[in-house]
C-alpha cells in the first residue's frame, strides 16, 4: 500500500501584470525626475494599484527612485554649479538632513492632512515657476533694485523643501525650480544638474530610514521592478534633458508641472 505524501504549500506567485505595470511606471518616474520632477506622482499610484498600502507605497517609491536619481546625478556630475551665494556642501547637507527628518514624520504622523495640501502646494509651485521670475523682475524694477535671496535664505528654503521631499516628495523637484527661479533668477537648464543632485540627496537619506523602519521590503519583486525601471528612466532621461535647449526644457518642465497639478486635483 503506497503512502500518500502531504502536499507542499504553494509558493506565492506575483502576477506578471502588476510587475510589468510597476516596471513601466518606474521608467516614466525616473525620466520625469531627471527632466523636471513629478516622478512620485507616477510611482506612487502604480504601487498602490499593485496592492501596496499608501504609506508602504510612499516608502517603496522613495527607496526605488534613489538609484534612478543617483544615475541622473552621475550623468550631470560635471555640470553641477553652485546656487548663487549658497555653499553646495551646506545645501547638500541640509537636503540630507531634511530628507531624513521628513522620513521620520512619515513614520510618526498620519499623512491624510498633509496630502490634502499637496495639490495646492503643487499649484502654487507651478504658478511661481511659470510667472515668478517675470514678476520678480518687474517688482525689482519698481523698487529700483534687483530681487534676490541671500545664501541663508536659499539654505532655509532648501531645508523646508527637503523636509517635504522626505515626507512625501511629490513634485519637490518642481518646487526647487520655482524657488531658485524666483530667488536666484536661475534658468532651468543651468539649475537642472543641481536639482537632480539635491533630489538624490533627499531620497537617499529618507531611504536609509525607510529600509529599516518601514515594511517596503515585504514585496521585493514589486520594489525591484520599480527600482529597475527608475534606473533605466533616470539614466536615459538625464542624457535627453542635458541636450534640450533652455526654452524646450523649461516648456517640458512646465508641461509636467501643469499636468501633475491637474491630475492630482482630479485624483484628490
Amino acid at each position: 500500500m503506497s503512502e500518500t505524501l502531504p502536499a507542499l504549500p504553494a509558493l506565492p506567485v506575483m502576477p506578471a501584470l502588476p510587475v510589468l505595470l510597476v516596471l513601466c511606471a518606474g521608467v516614466v518616474a525616473g525620466m520625469l525626475n531627471s527632466v523636471g520632477g513629478g516622478g512620485t506622482f507616477v510611482a506612487l499610484p502604480a504601487l498602490v494599484a499593485a496592492g501596496l498600502a499608501p504609506v508602504t507605497a510612499n516608502a517603496a517609491s522613495t527607496i526605488a527612485l534613489v538609484p534612478g536619481a543617483v544615475a541622473s546625478a552621475w550623468v550631470y556630475r560635471r555640470e553641477i554649479t553652485p546656487l548663487g551665494p549658497a555653499s553646495t556642501k551646506a545645501l547638500t547637507a541640509l537636503s540630507v538632513l531634511g530628507g531624513a527628518l521628513g522620513a521620520v514624520l512619515v513614520l510618526l504622523l498620519p499623512s491624510a492632512s498633509f496630502e490634502a495640501a499637496v495639490p495646492w502646494l503643487l499649484a502654487f509651485a507651478t504658478l511661481v515657476l511659470a510667472f515668478g521670475r517675470r514678476l520678480a523682475t518687474r517688482l525689482g524694477e519698481a523698487l529700483g533694485r534687483p530681487l534676490g535671496m541671500s545664501g541663508r535664505a536659499v539654505l532655509i528654503g532648501q531645508f523646508v523643501l527637503a523636509l517635504y521631499g522626505g515626507y512625501f516628495g511629490g513634485a519637490v523637484g518642481i518646487m526647487m525650480f520655482a524657488l531658485w527661479s524666483v530667488g536666484l533668477g536661475l534658468d532651468t537648464s543651468t539649475g537642472n544638474p543641481m536639482r537632480v543632485a539635491q533630489l538624490a540627496a533627499v531620497y537617499l537619506s529618507a531611504t536609509v530610514l525607510f529600509l529599516f523602519a518601514s515594511d517596503a521590503l515585504d514585496t521585493p519583486l514589486i520594489l525591484a521592478a520599480m527600482l529597475t525601471g527608475a534606473v533605466a528612466g533616470g539614466f536615459t532621461g538625464a542624457h535627453v534633458a542635458r541636450r534640450l535647449p533652455e526654452r524646450v526644457l523649461r516648456g517640458t518642465i512646465l508641461t509636467i508641472a501643469v499636468t501633475m497639478t491637474v491630475l492630482y486635483f482630479v485624483r484628490g
